[in-house]
């Protein structure tokens, strides 16, 4: 029995596990499932919203009326604390990654929309952002008026607890299904989701291994930011859990130039699967990790997912990040 903390009901649950009936068709031994996270809300839609189911309710148990997080000019995570903030009636203030653009679109502009209020740093100056978001604290409080901090992707041991939520999830999932996958597919970005998957699933004893792809650093830093991670769950929850027994598994090679930069495989990619299922991906996190699920499994035994029967991808969401992007995408293409 897991003794949850407080969670406030902000996602539409439980998001849809699926096959991907065509695109299985490709693979002789393998059935690829896609759990459908990018249906956790509309303009909410993503993995950020489960995080932030908890990240919030420590919000309003500090008795909090501003949250203060950041990220990437797109980030879907700081979307998402936008809208909620405006639903919840709370003050948002985001600290974005790079220049001012003189156009916002995609996730930005959402952000705009729903009355978040912006600071810009610029990549040289990204280090010292955690002290960019305590001196916003500090002049937060001199307003009589109390901030809670949401590190970037609400990847911490209080938003670690969403993906736990998710594995309960899944696991219920696979019952009614009658199968328990090999594998557990997502992409890693600031770790958050990997590592909630990783720890419920030990908790709840399945059987299924996760598998994360980088879209950004490399898997010494996954391993390590898990490990910090978890160790403070630990603390704070006075959680009896052995992180010795995590698997951390997290697949290189498919992370391209740089975080938020993708290449033509990638669009490629997207776009197949649109034409076969009718589901979009992103070029930020989606697209990447499915094309390097997909190139694992064409690797046959030489591949991270030997084996592998039956395959889950966590659709982690990141539509609104293609619209900045749909310059990538050749609409010469005939259908496959």
């Amino acid at each position: 029995m897991i003794d949850w903390p407080p969670r406030i009901n902000l996602a539409q649950l439980p998001t849809p596990l699926s096959k991907l009936e065509r695109f299985s068709e490709r693979f002789a031994n393998t059935n690829i499932w896609i759990k459908r996270d990018e249906l956790t809300g509309t303009e909410v839609s993503g993995n950020k919203i489960r995080k932030l189911e908890f990240s919030i309710a420590e919000a309003q148990q500090q008795s909090c009326d501003t949250l203060i997080t950041c990220g990437g000019i797109q980030s879907n995570h700081c979307r998402a604390t936008a809208i909620l903030g405006a639903r919840l009636g709370l003050k948002v203030h985001l600290i974005l990654r790079g220049e001012k653009p003189e156009m916002p679109e995609g996730n930005l502009l959402m952000d705009y929309l729903s009355g978040a209020e912006i600071s810009f740093l610029s990549q040289r100056d990204w280090r010292g952002h955690e002290d960019l978001a305590r001196k916003l604290q500090a002049s937060y409080a001199a307003e009589e008026r109390k901030a809670l901090f949401i590190p970037v992707g609400a990847s911490d041991e209080v938003g670690l607890w969403g993906y736990i939520k998710a594995a309960e999830e899944l696991q219920q999932d696979f019952r009614a299904l009658q199968m328990e996958p090999d594998f557990i597919v997502t992409a890693t970005g600031s770790g958050g989701t990997q590592a909630g998957l990783i720890v419920g699933t030990q908790i709840l004893n399945m059987k299924s291994q996760v598998l994360a792809f980088n879209v950004s650093d490399d898997a010494a830093y996954f391993d390590a930011k898990i490990r910090s991670d978890v160790t403070l769950w630990k603390q704070r929850y006075n959680q009896a859990f052995d992180e010795q027994q995590m698997q951390i598994n997290t697949v290189e090679g498919y992370l391209g130039a740089g975080y938020g930069i993708a290449g033509p495989e990638i669009f490629e990619t997207i776009a197949d699967l649109a034409r076969c299922e009718g589901i979009f991906l992103d070029p930020v996190y989606t697209g990447k990790a499915f094309h390097g699920m997909v190139a694992e499994l064409q690797k046959g035994d030489a591949g991270a997912l030997s084996g592998a029967r039956d395959v889950v991808f966590i659709h982690t969401g990141g539509l609104f990040g293609v619209f900045p992007q749909q310059q990538n995408f050749r609409f010469d293409q005939a259908p496959a």
